[in-house]
């Protein structure tokens, strides 16, 4: 029974990405509502949703390119 570390790397990541993204979320627009109100929050979420766009673009553009290479490598 062998450890897969790759599996483990990737969940750590996952579950690092999820903690970081409720952390901003909930801390950051939870202080931005608190201090200047739901406009100010409502535009946090927009420019929130605004700079992980083009997170989102590369990840989807790596994850294509890794759906690609592992369908290359099937023979």
């Amino acid at each position: 029974m062998g450890r897969d570390l790759r599996k483990y790397a990737r969940q750590t990541n996952a579950r690092l990405f999820a903690g970081f993204f409720i952390l901003l979320v909930g801390v950051g627009m939870g202080l931005i509502y608190y201090y200047f109100g739901v406009g100010a929050a409502l535009f946090g979420v927009f420019c929130l949703l605004a700079g992980l766009a083009p997170l989102l673009i590369i990840w989807f553009v790596f994850v294509v390119i890794d759906w690609v290479v592992a369908r290359a490598n099937r023979d």
